[in-house]
């Protein structure tokens, strides 16, 4: 395990989300015919190549994770090659750019921010970017027994994809949301991997969600963090929330979400 997050990293977490967009389409989709029955699913790597209008050597030390830099150029010719969404776009970029520097420490929240969330009526909370809950308000201890779990495993993706309970609490939609906030987490994770922090944390998920290893071999990547949530609370019954999240202007790091009974 590295010390702490670098650039030959972030490269391999470049290349594998460059193989997943691959393997994900199919000839007829890009206007190529089929030709021979092929072994792997997905377009050939010489084919993205040829799409992009690069090399076949360029593309494969891109996708076997090399520490290389593609141009802005080639970049948005790869992201049209892939058929990439706005938001694979921009994660692709984000990789290509910039790594998280020196190792994650948790953070810590200002008095008076909560003072605030403790302050509201409706379930509320602060998150960190690895997903630690770090300040939470009654109404949310209510609903997600934040202050019944140790530290150490009070975060958000950890409780979702472990606990029996958040099994219970989110039914039968679970799973759907379960994924979509594996997709979510990836954003950040590109970021930090090799960190002890956070490869830790995917230790620990992958140990108690036998789901998990599929959904994160496809390196989905998802950006909408607001929404809707229905839950099947033991005491109160059927819960529909809207929620929405907001970034701290002292520290972007401390994430506060809100949840609001939805009409």
């Amino acid at each position: 395990m590295t010390d702490m997050p670098n650039p030959e990293m972030q490269s391999r977490e470049l290349g594998h989300f460059l193989r997943s967009r691959r393997q994900k389409l199919t000839p007829e989709v890009v206007g190529l015919t089929g030709g021979q029955r092929r072994r792997t699913k997905g377009l050939r790597r010489e084919e993205v190549a040829e799409l992009a209008g690069i090399s076949t050597d360029w593309y494969i030390r891109l996708e076997q994770g090399r520490n290389v830099r593609p141009s802005e150029a080639t970049i948005d010719a790869l992201a049209k090659a892939l058929r990439l969404s706005k938001a694979e776009q921009a994660h692709i970029r984000t990789l290509t750019r910039s790594a998280a520097s020196g190792i994650f420490v948790r953070e810590t929240v200002p008095d008076s921010l909560k003072r605030i969330v403790e302050s509201l009526n409706q379930p509320a909370y602060i998150t960190g970017r690895r997903w630690d809950v770090l300040v939470w308000n009654d109404a949310a201890a209510e609903i997600f027994n934040f202050d019944r779990v140790a530290e150490e495993d009070r975060n958000i993706l950890l409780l979702m994809l472990t606990s029996r309970e958040s099994r219970k609490l989110f039914g039968s939609g679970w799973a759907g949301e379960a994924k979509r906030m594996v997709a979510l987490f990836r954003l950040t994770y590109d970021l930090w991997s090799g960190d002890p922090a956070f490869c830790d944390l995917l230790d620990k998920i992958r140990e108690g969600c036998p789901e998990f290893s599929t959904w994160w071999k496809a390196h989905d990547i998802h950006e909408l963090a607001a929404g809707q949530k229905h839950l099947q609370h033991p005491k109160r019954g059927t819960l529909q929330f809207e929620y929405a999240t907001f970034q701290a202007n002292d520290d972007p790091a401390l994430k506060l979400t809100v949840y609001s009974a939805a009409n």
